[in-house]
This record gives C-alpha cells, sequence and structure tokens, in this order.
C-alpha cells in the first residue's frame, strides 16, 4: 500500500485522530471517514475548505503556481461537480 506519511506533530500528540483517508484505485474514489468527530456537519465545510487551501499551497511550493489561482480552479470544480456530478457515492458504514 502507498501510504503517505503521517506528520510528525501528529505522532506526538495522543489526542490526534484520522479524520478520513482517500484513495484512488480502479478508476474510482475509495473513502474511509471519521463521521462521529463533529456534532454539527457544518464542520466538513470548514474541513474541507481547508483542505483545498492545503492543496493550493502544495501546488504553490510543489509546482511554483499561484496559490489563489490554484484555489480558484479548485472552487470552479467544487462548483461544477456540485450542480452536475459526474459519479454518486454508494458504500456504508461498517
Amino acid at each position: 500500500m502507498k501510504e503517505l506519511p503521517v506528520p510528525s506533530v501528529v505522532q506526538s500528540d495522543p489526542s490526534a485522530r484520522e479524520v478520513a483517508r482517500v484513495w484512488v484505485g480502479g478508476g474510482q474514489q475509495h473513502v474511509t471517514l471519521a463521521t462521529g468527530l463533529w456534532q454539527d456537519p457544518a464542520a466538513w465545510g470548514v474541513f474541507l475548505v481547508d483542505l483545498a487551501k492545503h492543496v493550493a499551497n502544495a501546488y504553490a511550493q510543489g509546482q511554483d503556481r499561484d496559490a489563489s489561482e490554484v484555489l480558484g480552479r479548485i472552487r470552479e470544480a467544487l462548483e461544477a461537480e456540485w450542480h452536475a456530478p459526474t459519479d454518486s457515492p454508494t458504500g456504508h458504514i461498517t
């Protein structure tokens, strides 16, 4: 399995908790979520925006791209996918 490294600050924090794992395999996205972490689902909205900003920063650092432009492209794709989904999530709680 090709797992990403766990950040060192998380390794030393006994209260740290994994929130999501996302894989691409067989041409599809596969997700595992810790849904019981927040009572208000709006917290996931904040989480997703923060995640998008991390992605934009990674592009800025790794590919010398403007983070705000990258974030704009991410937002465009989110809006397009929101209004015209290319897939429907399936699965179950285990």
